[in-house]
């Protein structure tokens, strides 16, 4: 059991920093290729940040155990609300100015929501796979379009001055792109490898090891960026990478891996995993949105909740791993 606890360490490490080298050299690679700051901000830096969850659950599907690839997804989605959000807007109240951020979160709710349909059956086939990555591509074209005719916006302000920060030529650029992806593929096969052996040795679901270990390794490179976006203030772009990094995580990840290999959903997903991250989705669309006049904000308050209970889920759930729970 030590070997494959140090492989889970060992491959958590290198993918959060070749996440962030890839993110870093993808995101000033497309900015020197002429891509809009707003873009960057939108697609490259929100979905890019979500790269190890990509790789991670298309390898653990590739080698059957697509229970892991869906725990990854929707354990990191329960993670950025929980953990970074509620985390960081403990530290500082996040303000929401950014449009694109409040027309993306409806969004988010609406592929949340339709997650549950697709499960319902108890299985996410192939072809709810294709269906799931028809839509983010849908998703992507539609944004493009929109924001070759937005206007001034904070999240491409903030997108931009976060580029300003780590500089890099093309060559650089194109470098760390490449360098960070390879990485990402070798750290994520380590971390398969010991997750897997670890399920198996205490006796659980490889879901459960998605949903808690894998899950939140696989959030750490959300929170260096939005700590990093933070002491900057670029409070958009901090809710920017999550709702981005979290829609992905929706379409494109559990889409891919039900491409690779069918799911199996048991109901205790739906029950549970499921129903705790549309509860959590909801408040933060409550919070950011603002109601009753009130200007969108995630205070210190509303990120304690956040926090609190990701808290309790991960209590819950490293629980059972204890337990041996099947999960």
């Amino acid at each position: 059991m030590i070997l494959p606890a140090v492989a889970v360490v060992a491959g958590l490490v290198l993918l959060v920093w070749s996440a962030e080298r890839f993110v870093d050299g993808a995101a000033a690679t497309s900015a020197r290729l002429g891509l809009s700051p707003l873009l960057i901000g939108m697609l490259v830096i929100g979905f890019g940040t979500s790269a190890p969850e990509l790789v991670v659950s298309a390898l653990a599907a590739g080698q059957g155990n697509p229970g892991l690839a869906l725990g990854n997804a929707y354990g990191s989605n329960i993670a950025n609300i929980g953990l970074i959000l509620g985390l960081v807007a403990l530290v500082s109240p996040l303000a929401v100015h950014s449009s694109v951020v409040r027309r993306e979160l409806p969004v988010l709710g609406a592929v949340t929501l339709l997650s549950a349909l697709l499960m319902w059956g108890g299985m996410i086939g192939r072809l709810e796979g294709v269906l799931l990555l028809v839509l983010l591509a849908a998703f992507m074209g539609v944004s493009i379009w929109r924001a070759r005719g937005e206007g001034a916006d904070p999240l491409a302000a903030e997108t931009e001055e976060s580029l300003q920060v780590h500089p890099m030529s093309l060559k650089v650029g194109l470098i760390w792109t490449g360098v960070g992806l390879v990485l990402l593929v070798i750290s994520s096969r380590v971390l398969v490898w010991g997750a897997v052996a670890i399920a198996q040795g205490f006796g659980v679901s490889d879901l459960i090891i998605g949903l808690t270990v894998v899950a939140v390794g696989t959030s750490l490179p959300e929170l260096a960026s939005s700590i990093s976006a933070l002491r900057r203030r670029e409070h958009d772009l901090v809710l920017g990478n999550v709702v981005g990094s979290n829609l992905f995580n929706t379409l494109g990840v559990v889409g891919l891996a039900a491409v690779i290999a069918p799911i199996e959903v048991g109901s205790e997903v739906l029950l549970r995993d499921w129903s705790l991250m549309t509860v959590m989705t909801v408040l933060l669309g409550v919070f950011a949105m603002g109601w009753r006049g009130r200007e969108g904000r995630i205070n210190r308050y509303e990120g304690a909740v956040l926090l609190s209970m990701f808290i309790a889920y991960t209590g819950w759930m490293v629980n059972l791993v204890v337990s041996g729970g099947a999960g």
